[in-house]
């Protein structure tokens, strides 16, 4: 008699309790309402798979919130210009492309916790391309 087994891509809930985090919505929610990035989203479930609470007690314990904030930002930006003047004459001469490695530059400095479209966006504004 042959025992049935399931196929390999069959999904099946788990009934482990540190599973019940990574069901819940909110971690979807703080993403959606771009509280998170998907870096954060990921020390965010570290720390509720650790106990630290739910995946909102998380973030705000460990401040990884995105930084959205333009004074921050544009701080951050400048930075990143005055560190790469070779990148800067790119984007002048239209290689927009370039500007990644300055986007790159600038979540080094805030360890992921910029808003990336919003550091491309003064990235752009700044040189004036």
């Amino acid at each position: 008699m042959r025992s049935r087994v399931a196929p390999r891509n069959a999904r099946f809930p788990s009934t482990r309790p540190e599973s019940a985090p990574l069901r819940s919505p909110s971690c979807r929610g703080l993403i959606d309402s771009g509280r998170i990035n998907d870096k954060l989203a990921r020390q965010a479930l570290e720390g509720v798979l650790a106990g630290e609470g739910d995946p909102t007690q998380v973030v705000e314990a460990r401040g990884l919130e995105v930084v959205s904030d333009d004074g921050a930002l544009t701080a951050a930006v400048q930075e990143a210009l005055d560190a790469n003047p070779d990148i800067v004459e790119k984007i002048k001469g239209g290689k927009v492309q370039a500007a990644s490695a300055l986007v790159g530059a600038v979540m080094k400095a805030t360890r992921g916790q910029a808003d990336a479209a919003r550091v491309r966006e003064l990235i752009m504004e700044m040189v004036g391309a």
